[in-house]
């Protein structure tokens, strides 16, 4: 592969790198600098299969609402830390000199490496030094996998909580259901966190869904039932043991400014995550997780 033609990089109108990743075949991502966050991810039939809101902010600092922002080192509020903490927020440089990836059979996927480490700014709200590496990397057959992996080079240990809260695009949010989850307890976000059993069941919308299912080690499929474009996203989720699960539905969609009133019957949030119990590392100590998405089409886009 020619990867002069595989991998190009442009600013936005904000001046913000992006960087557009293709396979032989046509299929792609975008990533930007602002967050390490995948803004879009192409079929090799140019088919969008993640969902931005058309009210997203593109302007730093400002996150973009959409794609797959990355939430660290925390989940939700706590304490002096923004919502869903810092990492989405930061510029990330690209990393021209990562260490290798064990395992990652490179030769076959077009990728990038970018680089976060904490500034003087972030040292003042969570005083812990690190480095995070994420690798963005397309496949041959258009799957798509994000690797991070977390190196602690303070002189003590941290936890940490970590998500790839990732939008996927969907036809009508009534029509998906949500498979590989039934038998988990999860967290229910809209009563405090409060931990319910596994109710057996596919996950279904007719209402605002906000949870955090526990100890994950299947593959979970997200059915979009659309008669004129059925697919299903398959995740995978390796060191990230628990899966977010959220669509807001009409009444908190009118509250969310960066988002439209009508945009959540075409989106959900299924993304890999570790928040049930933090990640500590000792000095010098190193984690990794990756999420793995693909996408199967039953019916094909007209």
């Amino acid at each position: 592969m020619d990867h002069s033609k595989a991998i190009e990089i442009k600013k936005d109108k904000n001046g913000v790198e992006q960087v557009l990743l293709r396979n032989p075949s046509g299929a792609s991502v975008r990533v930007s600098l602002h967050g390490g966050q995948v803004l879009s991810w192409k079929t090799d039939h140019g088919e969008e299969l993640l969902f931005i809101s058309r009210e997203a902010t593109f302007k730093p600092p400002t996150a973009v609402r959409g794609g797959i922002p990355i939430c660290f080192p925390q989940f939700g509020k706590a304490g002096s830390l923004e919502e869903h903490g810092f990492a989405r927020n930061r510029m990330w440089n690209i990393d021209n000199n990562p260490p290798p990836l064990q395992s990652n059979h490179s030769n076959d996927k077009t990728y990038i490496d970018l680089l976060l480490k904490s500034s003087a700014d972030d040292l003042k709200v969570w005083p812990h030094d690190f480095e995070f590496r994420l690798r963005v990397a397309l496949a041959l057959d258009g799957s798509l996998a994000l690797t991070s992996r977390i190196r602690n080079i303070s002189s003590k240990n941290f936890s940490f909580y970590i998500a790839h809260q990732t939008y996927f695009s969907v036809s009508d949010i009534s029509d998906v259901r949500v498979e590989g989850l039934e038998t988990l307890d999860y967290l229910e976000n809209l009563f405090d966190g409060e931990r319910f059993p596994g109710k057996g069941n596919a996950v279904t919308f007719e209402s605002e869904v906000d949870r955090v299912y526990l100890s994950s080690i299947e593959e979970i499929a997200v059915l979009d039932h659309n008669p004129w474009n059925s697919r299903t996203f398959l995740i995978k989720n390796e060191g990230l043991p628990d899966v977010v699960v959220w669509n807001p539905w009409e009444e908190k969609s009118v509250a969310i400014a960066d988002l439209g009133d009508e945009e959540y019957e075409h989106m959900v949030c299924v993304g890999g995550a570790a928040i049930e119990k933090p990640i500590t590392l000792e000095k010098g100590e190193k984690w990794t997780g990756t999420l793995k998405l693909s996408v199967k089409h039953t019916t094909q886009p007209n």
